[in-house]
């Protein structure tokens, strides 16, 4: 959606079907919290809703949210809405919620940012947070069909926009296949590349792998061979986590944060003993002296700011807050390749994929999707270890970095609504 393409908001009801669509998902128990810069729709925030309510739990959550919507610099309003099915059979949904609303409200106003309008919205039932006109909100609420059938969330049906249920993966074709001869392939690659895993030369052509994989126009489905080599690489960790900043900040980055780590050894560099890669990959083998992709960082070896990438830049890379603008584009078909990789088979590689994916999902906004594929992630394979860490940062609510800035966040429709 371009800035000449817009939708626009007339109504609470588009609001509120707008929602969805901007998420991916129709919220559970969450707060969605909109900027307002004017009479445009800023950034998109989903929190859970908190599970005390006690006057320090409910200040303690309204400050945090407060100061994620505050990285919004050119807001100057808020729209809150409250998806819960809490309270609306016995008609307490309002008076459940007050005090969040009143604590919301008063940080809210501390910070500059005018509480514009607040919504709850139920499974049946949505209402206004501030109506008390039974004529115009009947108790319990209207009805949610109201919201289905709005203008605005046809033009998104209209316009190729889903709302799913549940974050989860789509059915039975994403499941992973089982096959022994291919699971015995992926071990003996990667026995091959734990043995070379700390040689500068194997790992820069992984990169190059990695790197035109991701740069391809379209990922496709991949042969046995290249995707047993694919997985392998993922289950090497100092590569998996080269892969990810790779995608994310460029290969300088991701070479550079290998070098401060330590990962080389200098005795196990051989410059002429260079990765077997399969033929199904090969084509997608780097040339030589070819330009880097647009928005990606400089080939390595250049002289440039990020080889002079410190210890931590792995770890700013994974919480959102390097590089200011992360490559998008890449990031995305990072996605759609583990995807694919994933129905290949289960185990190690399976787990990596879907924290990687759990990852990307919490890079974009999603914390429902990512608590799903991280939870995944554990199921199959228990204690996997980025996949806990990261489901500790999701569970905290913390918000990646490039999130909460409008000048970085992901956009899922590239442009804004009025």
């Amino acid at each position: 959606m371009t800035a000449d393409n817009r939708v626009t908001i007339s109504r609470p009801e588009d609001i509120l079907g707008f929602i969805p669509h901007a998420l991916g998902l129709w919220p559970k128990e969450s707060l969605v919290a909109i900027t307002l810069r004017g009479q445009t729709l800023g950034a998109t925030l989903r929190v859970d809703l908190p599970a005390g309510r006690s006057g320090r739990v409910l200040a303690a959550y309204s400050r945090r949210i407060g100061e994620y919507l505050e990285a919004d610099h050119d807001a100057d309003g808020v729209l809150l809405a409250f998806f819960s099915d809490d309270g609306w059979d016995d008609g307490g949904v309002v008076p459940h919620r007050q005090h969040l609303l009143e604590a919301l409200e008063t940080v809210l106003a501390h910070r500059g940012l005018a509480l514009r309008d607040a919504w709850f919205i139920g499974s049946d039932y949505w209402r206004s947070a501030f109506c008390t006109d039974p004529e115009c909100c009947p108790l319990p609420g209207r009805p949610v069909d109201q919201i289905l059938d709005s203008r605005l969330n046809a033009e998104m049906v209209f316009r190729g926009s889903n709302v799913r249920e549940s974050p989860g993966l789509s059915g039975p074709g994403d499941q992973p296949a089982l096959d022994p001869e291919f699971m015995c392939a992926e071990g003996a690659v990667l026995e091959e590349l734990l043995r070379r895993w700390r040689s500068r030369k194997p790992f820069e052509e992984m990169l190059d792998v990695w790197t035109k994989v991701l740069d391809s126009s379209r990922p496709e489905e991949f042969d046995a061979e290249a995707a047993a080599f694919l997985r392998a690489s993922l289950r090497v960790p100092a590569w998996r986590d080269a892969v990810v900043v790779l995608a994310a900040a460029g290969k300088d980055v991701a070479c550079g944060g290998a070098e401060a780590f330590g990962f080389f050894d200098d005795e196990d560099d051989d410059e002429g003993d260079a990765l077997v890669i399969p033929p199904g990959l090969c084509s997608t083998a780097p040339a030589a002296g070819t330009a880097p992709a647009a928005g990606t960082a400089p080939a390595a070896g250049r002289p440039t700011e990020a080889m002079d990438v410190s210890v931590l830049r792995y770890g700013d890379v994974l919480l959102g807050l390097y590089p200011a603008n992360p490559d998008w584009n890449r990031l995305t078909s990072l996605d759609q390749v583990l995807a694919i990789l994933s129905r290949h088979g289960g185990g190690e590689a399976r787990a990596a994929t879907l924290t990687i994916r759990g990852w990307i999902q919490w890079c974009r906004g999603s914390g429902s999707f990512a608590h799903e594929l991280l939870s995944q992630a554990d199921a199959e394979q228990r204690g996997y270890r980025l996949a806990e860490l990261l489901a500790e940062v999701v569970r905290r609510g913390t918000v990646c970095g490039w999130a909460r800035s409008k000048s970085s966040a992901w956009r899922k429709f590239g442009g804004e609504a009025a």
